[in-house]
């Protein structure tokens, strides 16, 4: 079992995409209200003195869109500066980006992903619910001029709605030093559409690009659980997260933490989240809740989904954009 020094950090459930696998239209979802998330004083509070205390190194800010969340520049700036944190990332889907890049670059950001499931405007619209695929182009081209390396673009791969693209998103890395990570289908967030399309293995799109380029290992290790990937010469390489076809759970270095509070040890399985908020808005003891974490961690390995029949494997009570991604 992998040292679980990760956090995943939702800091807002809403979003300004409906993307037909986390949060489609006419899914009847209830937001968390503005006093039920936790407040920047609450998150630091947990960040600085539960889990950086625990041995966690490393934050991931999600969303919904973390980007819509008030101040969110100013709350990046204050995490970045925390003693003993040796990593700070974001995901986003860059709808905001091309305005907010430099000051987030300037407040100690330094990685981040960003979700593109499609390079055709048309097929984006119809996963993301938007017509807003130049907007987040030109986000990505944003944050590439404000310095963001790695550059990472995140493709969620739905059968016959965009795995013809396998090959064109892939070519992205040949000629910049940006990083596709392929993430097999989920039915988290939208079970019926899982079961009408399913979902497309890792190892069939690696075949699909070796047979066109060949496709190598690649020395780059990141932080997560994606298989990296290299074709030949390019400057860029390619991740596979393979969460249903390749049970990463011994590699997992990671728990999730909501908008509201709730701490999540695995996202297929709901069993033994803690509630982090109220603890603090009952002010029970620091010590006691890093405890609490701590007993978590310790419980983390029995926890993970593991086999198919362990487990959350019907419906989730909470989708991906509530979890945190």
């Amino acid at each position: 079992m992998n040292p679980v020094d990760y956090l995943r950090v939702s800091l807002i459930d809403r979003c300004n995409f409906r993307c037909t696998y986390c949060m489609p239209e006419g899914q009847d979802l209830e937001f968390v209200q503005r006093q039920d998330l936790l407040t920047d004083a609450e998150l630091l509070t947990l960040l600085r003195d539960v889990f950086i205390p625990l041995g966690f190194t490393k934050f991931r800010l999600t969303g919904g869109e973390p980007l819509i969340r008030p101040g969110v520049v100013d709350l990046i700036q204050q995490i970045a500066h925390l003693p003993g944190l040796s990593d700070l990332s974001m995901t986003t889907n860059a709808y905001l980006l091309a305005d907010l890049a430099p000051g987030l670059y300037e407040a100690g950001l330094r990685r981040i992903n960003i979700s593109l499931d499609s390079l055709d405007p048309e097929v984006f619209r119809q996963i993301t619910g938007r017509n807003h695929w130049q907007r987040v182009w030109q986000g990505i081209l944003a944050a590439h001029a404000a310095g963001f390396n790695p550059l990472k673009l995140n493709v969620v791969v739905i059968p016959g709605v965009n795995d013809t693209e396998v090959l064109d998103l892939a070519a992205l890395t040949l000629e910049r030093d940006w990083h596709v990570r392929f993430i097999e289908f989920m039915p988290i967030g939208n079970a019926e559409l899982f079961e009408h399309k399913g979902w497309v293995d890792s190892e069939t799109l690696r075949q699909r690009i070796r047979e066109r380029w060949g496709l190598i290992e690649s020395a780059v290790r990141g932080n997560g659980p994606a298989d990296i990937f290299q074709i030949p010469g390019a400057q860029g390489t390619l991740g596979f997260i393979s969460q249903m076809s390749e049970c990463f759970c011994d590699r997992c270095n990671r728990m999730r933490l909501s908008a509201d509070g709730w701490l999540r040890p695995c996202l297929l399985n709901e069993t033994g989240q803690l509630d982090l908020r109220q603890a603090l808005r009952k002010e029970q003891d620091l010590t006691e809740v890093r405890s609490a974490v701590a007993e978590l961690l310790r419980l983390k390995p029995e926890i993970n989904f593991k086999a198919r029949d362990r487990g959350t494997d019907t419906n989730y009570s909470r989708t991906m954009v509530q979890i945190g991604g």
